[in-house]
């Protein structure tokens, strides 16, 4: 169980494992770039990085929940993400939380 809140309705946290983390690091590449160019020329939404978007995201929230589960916890609270452009091209995108055991009330 994955929240962005404090606490998780119904459940109370019994034991608090801490801050855990997802981190991916991506790059666009030269042919998505250039394609990505001729879509804003035309405005609105450029699909070719979203879908670099939620690639990064995805990943990084994929790796979130390993790293929660080999900590031992059953649930994350206060999730949130983060992103960052490393150099003209690299993003690094975070998923990080609280890493808690839950039990229901």
């Amino acid at each position: 169980m994955i929240t962005t809140s404090n606490q998780l309705d119904g459940y109370r946290v019994v034991r608090t494992i801490g801050i855990v983390r997802g981190i991916t690091v991506r790059s666009r590449n030269a042919i998505a770039n250039f394609g990505a160019s001729i879509q804003s020329l035309f405005g609105g939404n450029i699909s070719l990085y979203v879908e670099l978007c939620e690639k990064a995201r995805e990943e990084a929230f994929y790796l979130l929940l390993r790293h929660a589960e080999e900590s031992g916890a059953n649930a994350i609270i206060a999730m949130r993400y983060d992103a960052n452009e490393m150099a003209p091209g690299i993003t690094e995108v975070l998923a990080y939380g609280t890493a808690v055991v839950v039990e229901k009330i």
